[in-house]
């Protein structure tokens, strides 16, 4: 199921939009430019940046008005994205996942479960986590093991979440959990509040990159979650939790793109002020070229993402696409990112330039929200099933 479909009417550029865009560049310019070194640097979480996009409308932007949303075009809110991530990768990876997070309520929910959970999700002061991954259980998802038994007007929860963005420090979780043994079949999806007894997290991740955002194992150990805030009806959960990746991959391409594009601007003005022979190194062929084939990637990358969110908001299939400008787009971003440090040479690998944050930062995008392997089974099998 996808998410509103925006008349073809809004597809094209809008004063609303272009302003849209214009709030997002001076957002990241005052607010998020000025600290992404040092957070990342020490690990910190940003939860109060958080808390001025939501107050500015930009945790909610691709759901329908009617429910809380933005009301904007999936193409809109991928822009918005790549704005972020350019700016700060983590930060549009939180702003990325918080959508994903939305989804099974806004989408799948009882019309009383959205009017419980969708002013918090959508107003901006809640931030949410999508709990699918399992140590055991990665690309192969349906093999999840956290089982949840139904006790009386409860579900007792049992198991461990894997690689959860904003574990322990979300303000709600959706939490895929067996309630059968019946393979894919067996899987649903329950809503749980931060503050629910039994759910805790571990300490976070100690990661290569994106430090500054925080991922944690998530625990459940005997945890009440009411019956009532079971999303959809059980066994549909697996459902629900592919839905949500198709428009979860398409965000994290934008990310991908934003983080791209800042490696070639920051190359490319590197290019133009280092001096070596006599010149700037820009103007040598080797390494104008390289500059050249970089700018390339990032646009056939950017326009592969804003294909796949054009046939989104058409109400076309996009799966396969979604899969194609993931997989496309983070391999782009971890070759121009590397690109980006051969140009800065020996400076490209020292923090006091951020080339080197972005290489480190370009890898994880090629694995979060199904890796590139997995993107290439789902493109495979479109052509040959």
């Amino acid at each position: 199921m996808a998410l509103s479909v925006t008349p073809a009417s809004r597809m094209l550029p809008t004063e609303e939009s272009v302003a849209l865009l214009d709030l997002v560049r001076e957002i990241a310019d005052a607010e998020l430019a000025p600290k992404v070194a040092q957070y990342e640097h020490d690990g910190t979480f940003f939860r109060d940046e958080l808390r001025v996009l939501g107050a500015a409308g930009l945790l909610s932007l691709p759901y329908a008005e009617e429910i809380g949303g933005g009301g904007q075009p999936y193409e809109v809110y991928l822009q918005v994205l790549e704005e972020l991530a350019g700016a700060w990768l983590s930060v549009a990876i939180s702003v990325s996942v918080h959508s994903l997070a939305c989804f099974p309520v806004a989408e799948y929910g009882t019309d009383e479960q959205k009017a419980r959970w969708l002013p918090g999700m959508l107003g901006g002061d809640q931030l949410g986590a999508y709990c699918l991954s399992e140590p055991s259980s990665g690309s192969d998802a349906a093999a999840l093991v956290t089982r949840a038994v139904r006790d009386g007007d409860d579900y007792v929860v049992d198991g461990t979440k894997a690689w959860i963005t904003h574990g322990g420090v979300a303000d709600f979780y959706n939490l895929m959990v067996r309630t059968s043994d019946d393979g894919a079949r067996g899987i649903s999806c329950l809503v749980a509040s931060a503050d629910t007894a039994g759910l805790s997290s571990a300490p976070p991740e100690r990661k290569m990159g994106a430090k500054a955002s925080r991922t944690a194992q998530v625990l459940l150990d005997s945890a009440r979650v009411p019956a009532s805030q079971l999303v959809g009806v059980e066994g549909q959960g697996f459902k629900i939790a592919l839905a949500a990746l198709d428009s979860g991959r398409l965000g994290i391409a934008a990310c991908a793109v934003g983080l791209a594009q800042a490696a070639v601007d920051a190359a490319s003005a590197y290019a133009k002020e280092r001096r070596q022979f006599g010149r700037a190194i820009g103007e040598f062929q080797g390494i104008a070229f390289m500059l050249a084939d970089m700018a390339t990637q990032v646009s056939a990358a950017r326009a592969l993402v804003l294909e796949a969110a054009r046939r989104k908001d058409r109400g076309m299939p996009f799966s396969v696409e979604a899969a194609k400008a993931k997989l496309f787009a983070t391999d782009v971003a971890m070759k121009v990112t590397t690109d980006a440090v051969q140009v800065f040479g020996g400076y490209g690998y020292v923090e006091d330039f951020p080339v080197e944050r972005y290489m480190r930062e370009a890898k994880v995008l090629q694995i979060v929200e199904g890796t590139n392997q997995v993107q290439r089974m789902v493109i495979g099998r479109s052509l040959t099933s």
